[in-house]
């Protein structure tokens, strides 16, 4: 992974964004990461595959609160503002 000063990614902000379509660009400041530059299609498939783990574990914690005999009205209950 390549990696640009952010004062740099400023000033070649064009080949900063070439660069990104490739692989990924780290930026720093002060000696430490502040960021990373991807592609379009990157961020879009990390976004498909943090979609699909979060529903993955939704699901698996649907299953294991049904086994535990918690039903919806028990989940509203549990929800429920009672302040």
């Amino acid at each position: 992974m390549k990696t640009f000063t952010a004062n740099e990614a400023k000033t070649r902000f064009g080949e900063f964004i070439d660069l990104a379509q490739r692989e990924p660009v780290r930026v720093m400041r002060r000696d430490r990461v502040v960021g990373v530059m991807v592609s379009a299609q990157d961020y879009e498939a990390m976004r498909a595959f943090y979609t699909d783990r979060l529903l993955h574990t939704m699901d698996v914690a649907a299953k294991q609160a049904a086994a535990a005999g918690l039903t919806p009205a028990g989940l509203g209950d549990l929800l429920a503002d009672d302040a």
